[in-house]
């Protein structure tokens, strides 16, 4: 558009001239550019719409798809056939002007009827061996590139997801779902998210039983209440602030909070009190008012600023019932979360896309991790130490692995929400049970008993030929000061 621009292409197109003739330029031309489909090249080209070599393509069938050049999507006889019939003749036309063909010829060209082939590359993402990775690549996708960029094709997408990972993870989902159904949980959905905590890249995501009959991606596309799960944001917050160590006493005991719309009286699971506990013991076992009431010790709007800071975007609020898990998120943000517990503080934005490129091999997105540590060393560390102690002895034994592992269960309120979120130093996994439309699964149903095996089998199958670490000690690192 400029003349700099027009003369710098006039240069080159001289001395472009002065090395290939004109029938070898149109003839690197023709085999570089883009026709439409994510095809490049007319012999790629000509294969997908006619199933042919170019070099057989008769009069028909060739003036169609110069016809395309201009605008291969606008003119696509897949997309408008009529439209392409019409601009095949505007090229017909011209031949006949030129001498090239003969009316006779011309007419009998826009008769024939184009006999094109099934669209197998319009349709590639419906035929994906992994729907549901594809599905939240393409929504990835969208937040970097423009519509017509995803629509007309050519990138080329490096995954993070492990294929093995992902077709286990299916199938332990399913499994899952047939001993639900056993249960008379026919209507039950499960979700499971794998992040690599060494660099947040997503190794498994599975959104529901099904996904076929429902594209709705639980993973990403569904807030749930996390119910205990979210505790570990409060206990790293208290340890976070200099004041507070696993060993200190609470008092698990009857309280009441008052609120805008009336009092506020936490319960635990159980109905029961237990007087005297240490901060650690709670988190085993999972006590409600003891968290309940460290959350307002150390206030929760700085429990909220940890979440959002380590991976949590829903929205969150400082009301007293935050500590048990009573906003909603989703299963991607827990995973997230709790990977930067797993590489004691290190965050990275999670993704499954590592890098893209063009059909030239040009770089146009890189997701290198860029690891910041955004926890502190000593709180992160003690939590997990902490969080171990719920798998070894507390209400997440079910998701023992014969390895040292962390993690927290999760069950909300009439049951509407069970959890497992738990993690070793090369895998954080969440796993989610629930109804799609918040009916309670049934009285007695936990995360512990029924996420926590799930995350169990996962587990097991991911980390069968990982070597067995120990996470870092709290004595390796500095206490903060209050």
């Amino acid at each position: 558009r400029t003349f700099d621009r027009k003369l710098a292409e006039v240069v080159l197109a001289v001395r472009v001239e002065q090395i290939y003739s004109k029938e070898e330029i149109l003839e690197k031309y023709l085999n570089n550019i883009y026709w439409g489909h994510n095809s490049y090249g007319v012999e790629t080209a000509a294969q997908s719409y006619f199933r042919k070599s170019a070099s057989e393509l008769n009069l028909a069938e060739a003036t169609m798809m110069a016809g395309l050049i201009q605008s291969p999507e606008k003119y696509s006889p897949y997309h408008n056939y009529n439209a392409t019939k019409a601009r095949q003749a505007v090229v017909l036309r011209r031949m006949r002007e030129l001498g090239w063909i003969s009316v006779a010829e011309e007419e009998e060209a826009k008769k024939t009827p184009l006999l094109i082939a099934t669209n197998t590359k319009a349709i590639s993402w419906q035929k994906s061996k992994l729907p549901q990775v594809t599905d939240v690549v393409i929504r990835e996708l969208r937040k970097q590139f423009s519509p017509e960029q995803i629509r007309q094709g050519g990138l080329y997408i490096q995954t993070s997801i492990d294929y093995d990972f992902q077709r286990q993870a299916e199938e332990i989902v399913n499994e899952a779902h047939d001993n639900l159904v056993d249960n008379g949980l026919e209507e039950a959905q499960i979700v499971l998210v794998a992040i690599d905590p060494r660099t947040h890249f997503v190794k498994a995501l599975v959104g529901g039983v099904n996904y076929k009959e429902s594209n709705f991606h639980r993973a990403i596309q569904s807030k749930r209440q996390p119910g205990s799960a979210f505790k570990p944001f409060v206990y790293y917050t208290a340890f976070a602030s200099g004041q507070y160590q696993p060993s200190d006493i609470i008092e698990d005991e009857e309280v009441t909070y008052w609120e805008v719309d009336g009092p506020y009286k936490p319960q635990n699971y159980d109905e029961e009190f237990l007087g005297e506990i240490s901060l650690e013991e709670s988190l085993f076992w999972s006590r409600n008012i003891p968290a309940v009431k460290l959350g307002q010790a150390v206030g929760l709007d700085s429990v909220i600023d940890n979440a959002h800071l380590i991976g949590i975007e829903s929205p969150l609020y400082p009301i007293t019932s935050l500590p048990l898990g009573s906003m909603e998120v989703t299963p991607l943000e827990m995973a997230s979360a709790y990977a930067t517990f797993a590489s004691n503080g290190w965050y990275s934005e999670p993704t499954m896309i590592i890098r893209v490129t063009d059909s030239q091999g040009n770089l146009l997105l890189d997701n290198s991790p860029q690891p910041r540590q955004l926890l502190d060393p000593w709180a992160t560390a003690t939590l997990t130490n902490v969080l171990q102690g719920v798998i070894d002895k507390g209400t997440g034994q079910a998701a023992q692995i014969g390895r040292p592992a962390a993690g927290k269960t999760g069950t909300t309120s009439s049951e509407r929400d069970v959890w497992f979120v738990g993690y070793v130093p090369q895998l954080a996994t969440v796993v989610w049970v629930g109804n799609d439309d918040y009916e309670s699964l049934g009285e007695g149903i936990t995360g512990g008993e029924y996420a926590a095996p799930i995350w169990r089998d996962f587990m097991k199958f991911a980390l069968e030929n990982e070597a067995i670490l120990e996470f870092p000690s709290p004595e390796n690192f500095t206490p903060p000061t209050p």
